[in-house]
């Protein structure tokens, strides 16, 4: 799956934030909790060594689903996309991306890899267990029927099989934001050519989808089962990205023809590359009370970073006013940067506009056009609102 949603940071994993919402704690506990009996039953052992199996089981399925999303973030790297993150949370995981695919491949791409990631455990997992202990045991092991006679690897390996499946039939059903509903979108934007029609058409899937969830989930409570509840909310949450997504595509359909060049400050202050700290301290950051940073640009008008006003006054009044600016700018690569011609809806997500305040709009050589604000943008939303 893909999305948004806040979290604690748990460590970096070739380069991309993984994090966890509160929610996931939950979760951990109740699969731990859930499972430590039938790891018991199953392995005939004592609730200490069922305990630590429920645990490892637990990684190996936790782990399983951030390899999906990582799957999804490589392959929209790939796609030239930056990926801001990934986060943990109550129904599973979610890979966050600074802006949205432009074309129906990189859409199929992107939402086929996760998929192809779990597949590739299924397989591999599967053939292992098969391997060392025969098809029979990898069923039987995988059901925890609590026969006593399952060894602990195999009882992992058959579980970890088990649960890849039920995540990867889960994942393919065409239901938006499910990965199968956004392969459902690649394939309606291929046939239609609009990303708004496929993007309406796999939304409505996923209402669809998300309706009979409920309705299976209340049938299940008034049945007595607890599970209905997590049924409803697993619904609720999928109903709910869907009709965001309905409804963020409609808005996007209005906002056509709009881009970053018709927002932006196209002549921006800005700050050679090669001016001495010194002068550049007293020609623009004394000169500009009010201004905290600057672009930098060098001889032939690229960008090169941001000098901030702390970091050029200390050198510049600590004798090496002498050092150029360029060896003082925070280098903000593409994260700090948006193409002059990118459509205004490739703002309206980006969580670099919303953290950092402004992004520096460059063309296809680097060089910089002007200078994008999250003021700027919210002013031509509002007065784009007030003229519909």
């Amino acid at each position: 799956m893909l999305g948004t949603g806040s979290s604690f940071q748990l460590a970096r994993v070739l380069g991309i934030r993984v994090g966890v919402n509160v929610s996931w704690f939950v979760v951990l506990f109740l699969f731990i909790y859930l499972f430590q009996g039938s790891f018991r039953d199953t392995l005939g052992a004592s609730d200490t060594t069922a305990f630590a199996v429920a645990v490892v089981a637990a990684v190996l399925f936790f782990g399983s689903i951030l390899l999906h999303e990582l799957g999804h973030a490589l392959a929209a790297r790939r796609e030239g996309i930056e990926v801001t993150g990934i986060d943990l949370f109550l129904f599973g995981g979610v890979m966050k991306m600074s802006r949205d695919t432009d074309s129906p491949g990189s859409e199929f791409r992107v939402a086929a890899a996760g998929p192809a990631v779990t597949l590739g455990i299924v397989v591999a997992g599967g053939l292992l267990t098969m391997l060392v202990a025969g098809p029979d045991r990898l069923f039987d092991a995988g059901r925890l029927s609590g026969d006593h006679t399952e060894d602990i690897p195999i009882v992992l390996l058959s579980v970890l099989v088990g649960f890849n499946v039920l995540l990867l039939v889960f994942n393919l059903i065409p239901a938006f934001p499910l990965d199968g509903g956004r392969i459902a979108r690649a394939v309606a934007w291929r046939l239609t050519g609009d990303r708004g029609k496929a993007t309406r058409f796999s939304g409505r899937l996923g209402q669809g989808f998300a309706v009979l969830l409920i309705g299976y989930g209340l049938y299940e409570l008034l049945g007595g089962d607890p599970w209905g509840l997590w049924t409803v909310l697993l619904g609720w949450l999928l109903g709910s990205a869907a009709r965001s997504a309905i409804v963020q595509s409609a808005f996007s359909d209005r906002l056509e023809g709009i881009t970053v060049a018709d927002l932006m400050d196209a002549e921006p202050v800005t700050i050679p590359a090669d001016f001495p700290a010194e002068r550049a301290y007293e020609d623009y950051f004394l000169r500009y009370q009010g201004w905290d940073w600057f672009a930098v640009v060098d001889g032939e008008g690229r960008y090169v970073g941001v000098a901030h006003r702390e970091p050029v006054r200390q050198v510049a009044q600590g004798g090496a006013g002498g050092r150029p600016v360029r060896e003082l700018v925070v280098r903000t690569g593409e994260e700090g940067q948006v193409q002059a011609d990118a459509p205004l809806e490739a703002l309206l997500g980006s969580e670099p506009l919303r953290r950092l305040g402004a992004l520096i709009a460059v063309d296809r050589e680097g060089r910089l056009r002007g200078v994008v604000t999250l003021e700027q943008v919210s002013r031509a939303l509002q007065a784009h609102l007030a003229a519909g």
